[in-house]
């Protein structure tokens, strides 16, 4: 079960003006179940995305780069589609070859040139694309498209999720009302090397494409960038933001970079403040959902000498297997966190400044066990659904933040049988 995630409801659930969605059962991999999504931009849409960094890159993300990369010349991006179910990954040309058919199709329906276009993919690895099947859905996915289809989407594009993820705020900036609405999805193969494994946001208000990009790289680091589930950086991970400029809000990018606190500026910042916090909750949702998950558990990592210290030692708790199973377990074999901060790399670290707390209980100080810690204490806290570890690491003014899950027997049950 999830750990404090409740499903959303429509109502909750704020449509972006611009944004058309669709959502189609095309059996590509399952047969009735909606695995085929259509997002509809209006014209003048921008789009700016971050992508995997793995090697094995699928061919929808190389494509998707590459349509971004020249969408000014194209006339902006008109279409994202998206299959679950296959994630047409580890597929080489033929990969490639079925990724731009997929974007001609969607084309052809929208009366748009393919370049217009964003594929993505998600599900198996290692197979090819079923191609026919997926152009054969597209047109009950754009017959079907909607204001109102953000949550329909957020199912369509689940894997091993076990609840659509959706996260939506209405404001009012600078006097303007604009809306944030976006979807994931993800529950393992989880630790984004850039963004998320797959995840979409978007915004009404009218946003410069050099902001957008710049802003679309600050809110993955300051949330899909800083989840983990099992420590495997997907194939296809991909994080699109969209602003369609439909609705009364304008940000000037030259005001947005001013230096005097004007108004503008100030709604700037409270428009950007809005993205990363749909794109924080959205990134928890996943870290709620993991496979197999029974704890909700968050890392800070305080008074590291770099941020990058603070990362390493973060992830190297969140990443353990040890400490992972011991959560699972609710057993404070609280050793094993000190030594994933032992090896997180900071090779001059001087464990005598280094401090352990779970949530109010201090465990560890300079270098070992609190005077003060009882196992009691230990135990209470790691019967809990939400964890909180923090570690200051006495170096320093840096800090961060690692939202993570335990490890429990059904995430090796999910992953064994995941193709079968």
């Amino acid at each position: 079960m999830p750990v404090n995630l409740t499903v959303p409801q429509e109502s909750d659930v704020h449509p972006v003006a611009g944004v058309d969605i669709g959502v189609a059962m095309a059996g590509i991999r399952k047969a009735d179940r909606r695995d085929l999504t259509l997002m509809r931009l209006a014209p003048g849409a921008r789009a700016a995305g971050v992508f995997t960094r793995n090697r094995f890159c699928a061919a929808p993300v190389v494509l998707a780069r590459e349509h971004l990369q020249g969408a000014q010349q194209a006339g902006g991006i008109r279409a994202l589609v998206i299959n679950t179910g296959n994630a047409n990954a580890g597929t080489g040309a033929t990969g490639l070859a079925n990724a731009h058919a997929t974007c001609v199709a969607v084309a052809e329906l929208l009366g748009c040139a393919p370049a217009q276009v964003l594929p993505f993919s998600t599900g198996v690895i290692l197979e090819e694309l079923p191609l026919a099947r997926v152009v054969a859905g597209l047109p009950a996915a754009r017959d079907g498209a909607a204001g109102t289809g953000w949550l329909a989407a957020a199912h369509g594009i689940m894997t091993t999720d076990t609840q659509p993820k959706c996260a939506s705020r209405r404001a009012v900036i600078d006097g303007r009302p604009v809306v944030v609405t976006g979807i994931c999805k993800g529950a393992g193969m989880i630790r984004p090397n850039m963004g998320t494994m797959l995840g979409f946001v978007a915004t009404d208000a009218d946003v410069p494409q050099p902001l957008l990009e710049r802003w679309v790289r600050e809110a993955a680091d300051a949330s899909f960038n800083r989840i983990t589930i099992d420590g495997d950086t997907s194939t296809n991970d991909a994080f699109v933001l969209i602003a369609t400029g439909q609705g009364g809000l304008a940000i000037d990018e030259a005001q947005a970079g001013a230096a005097a606190a004007a108004g503008p500026v100030e709604a700037a910042a409270a428009l950007r403040a809005l993205i990363v916090e749909v794109s924080t909750e959205l990134a928890q949702m996943i870290v709620r959902d993991g496979e197999g998950a029974t704890k909700f558990i968050t890392v800070r990592v305080e008074r590291a000498g770099t941020p990058d210290e603070a990362a390493a030692v973060a992830y190297a708790i969140a990443h353990s297997p040890l400490v992972k199973t011991a959560f699972f377990a609710s057993d404070p074999n609280l050793g094993r966190i000190l030594a994933a901060i032992g090896y997180a790399g900071i090779d001059d670290l001087d464990v005598q400044g280094v401090d352990v707390w779970l949530d109010d209980v201090h465990v560890a100080r300079a270098g070992g066990r609190h005077p003060a810690y009882r196992e009691e204490d230990g135990q209470r806290v790691m019967k809990q659904a939400e964890i909180t570890v923090r570690v200051s690491l006495g170096r320093g003014e840096a800090a961060t933040t690692v939202w993570t899950c335990d490890l429990s027997h059904d995430y090796v049950s999910i992953n064994a049988d995941y193709r079968s």
